[in-house]
């Protein structure tokens, strides 16, 4: 299994133990993060929050084949997908998945050291450059810079290219700085 050492210490205790504390602190660490990205696809919190406390089951459940995983961080985001969009097929509401229409929250992560030294004003404009991002771009963009996830791993995630990542990444970022100059310039 690569990826996060640590990632992987919990993982085995959880296997090899059945650690309990291990299984938590898993939980506490991907939670949050699993819930969002279920939301951005089926667009309902408590139906997200249901998606990703499955996905936890799950890994209880089967718990013994977590050695097999390569990347538990990859498993546990493409498991929610799945989930996702079964639920989406279940309750006959999505006749067609695309990334293009998915709508991402940017504004529900988390608050990182970078956005404690900007000033509140720049951070809202940033948001507004990102939520102006059309949705696919938006999505890889929150995985890549709120969640911490590698251009290789969304790239697993949403079955795409790396290069694609990268030109959505570069795209996501000239606007976004394209936004703020403007802004900045209009506010002098």
């Amino acid at each position: 299994m690569s990826g996060d050492p640590n990632i992987r210490l919990l993982a085995d205790r959880i296997a090899s133990l059945g650690d309990e504390q291990a299984y938590k602190a898993l939980f506490r660490l991907f939670y949050k993060p699993l819930s969002q990205f279920a939301y951005s696809i089926i667009r309902s919190w408590e139906s997200a929050e249901e998606i990703a406390s499955d996905v936890f089951m799950s890994i209880w459940r089967n718990r013994e084949r977590l050695t097999e995983v390569e990347n538990l961080k990859v498993y546990l985001y493409v498991s929610t997908r799945n989930t996702a969009l079964n639920y989406l097929s279940k309750a006959e509401r999505s006749r067609h998945f695309s990334l293009d229409d998915l709508e991402v929250d940017y504004s529900a992560g988390s608050v990182t050291p970078e956005q404690i030294y900007i000033s509140g004003e720049m951070v809202r404009k940033i948001e507004a450059a990102v939520n102006m991002l059309p949705p696919r771009r938006k999505m890889i963009f929150k995985l890549i810079r709120e969640d911490g996830l590698k251009y290789k791993e969304v790239a697993q995630i949403l079955d795409i290219s790396v290069n694609t990542i990268d030109a959505h990444m570069a795209q996501a970022l000239k606007k976004i700085s394209e936004v703020i100059n403007l802004s900045f310039i209009r506010s002098e």
